[in-house]
C-alpha cells in the first residue's frame, strides 16, 4: 500500500518538500530518530552503527539544510548494515552513487557542500520534522515511516494497526471505483460531486456517464457496477491502541 492511501487514513505526511533521490525508491520500517548538529553528520555515522537492522533513519538537521548530509559512503554503510531507508529534512550529495547502491533516500534537496563530522547531535531520541500542517511533527523511536515516490508518511506507534486496517478497506473501495470508471461510470456520480459549483458546467441536474447507463458492467453479484457505491471519503482519525510496534500487526 502506498503513502497516498496511508495519508488518507490517518498517516501523517512529513511535508511536500521531501522527495526520493532516485525513482522507484520505497520502504516501510520502524523509525530510528537522528538529530544532526548544523552542517555536521557525525550523528548519522553513529546511527548507522547503532540502529537496528530493518529500521529507517529519520534525520533532523537542526534547520541547516544546505549541506550534503548523506553521501555515497554513508549510503553504502547503511545499506550494508541492513538499514531500510533514510529520510532527512536536508540535502544529500552523490545521488548517482546512492541510486547505484539502491539505498532508499528521501531528502529536501541536493547540495555539493560537504557536511563536517566532528560535532554532536543525538540518536534514538525524539526529534521534530517539518510537516504538512500547522505544527512540526514529532518522530519517536518505534513510530513507523513509509516512503515512496509520492512522499513520506509517519504512522505513530500505537496507531499502526488502526491505520493499516482503514487503508486496506479504503484501497478495496477505491478499486471498485476504478473498475466502475473503466466500465464507463462518471467520477461525478461515483464520488458524489456537485458540478453546478463550477462555472461553465453545461449539464443538467443529473450527471450520467458519457456512455450512458447501458455501459455499466455487471458485477459478480449480478448488480450493475457502480450501483450502491458510496462516495470515496477520507477515513476518520484512527483510535490509539497501546503497545504496537510492528507494521500492520
Amino acid at each position: 500500500m502506498g503513502t497516498v492511501a496511508l495519508a488518507r487514513c490517518g498517516g501523517r505526511p512529513l511535508g511536500a518538500h521531501l522527495f526520493s533521490v532516485w525513482p522507484g525508491a520505497a520502504f516501510a520500517a520502524s523509525a530510528f530518530p537522528v538529530r544532526c548538529a548544523p552542517g555536521d553528520n557525525l550523528a548519522l555515522h553513529v546511527a548507522v552503527e547503532q540502529a537496528p537492522p530493518g529500521s529507517a533513519l529519520v534525520v533532523d538537521v537542526a534547520g541547516e539544510a544546505e549541506y550534503g548530509y548523506v553521501d555515497e559512503i554513508l549510503a553504502v554503510a547503511a545499506h550494508t548494515r541492513g538499514i531500510e531507508g533514510i529520510v532527512l529534512d536536508g540535502c544529500v550529495r552523490d545521488i548517482a552513487a546512492i541510486a547505484r547502491c539502491a539505498m532508499p533516500v528521501f531528502s529536501s534537496g541536493v547540495s555539493v557542500r560537504e557536511a563536517g563530522h566532528h560535532a554532536g547531535g543525538s540518536v534514538g531520541q525524539m526529534i521534530t520534522m517539518s510537516a504538512a500542517g500547522p505544527l512540526p511533527l514529532q518522530v519517536r523511536r518505534g513510530d513507523w515511516i513509509a516512503a515512496d515516490d509520492d512522499g513520506v508518511v509517519l504512522l505513530p506507534r500505537g496507531q499502526v494497526s488502526s491505520i493499516i486496517g482503514k487503508t486496506v478497506a479504503s484501497l478495496s473501495h477505491e478499486q471498485e471505483l476504478i473498475d466502475a470508471v473503466h466500465a464507463g461510470q462518471s467520477t461525478l456520480d461515483l464520488l458524489g460531486l456537485d458540478p453546478s459549483q463550477v462555472s461553465g458546467w453545461e449539464g443538467d441536474g443529473e450527471h450520467h456517464s458519457r456512455r450512458g447507463a447501458g455501459a455499466r458492467a455487471p458485477r459478480r453479484d449480478g448488480t450493475a457496477r457502480g450501483e450502491g457505491h458510496t462516495p470515496l471519503r477520507s477515513c476518520s482519525p484512527p483510535h490509539t491502541s497501546v503497545g504496537e510496534r510492528r507494521y500492520g500487526e
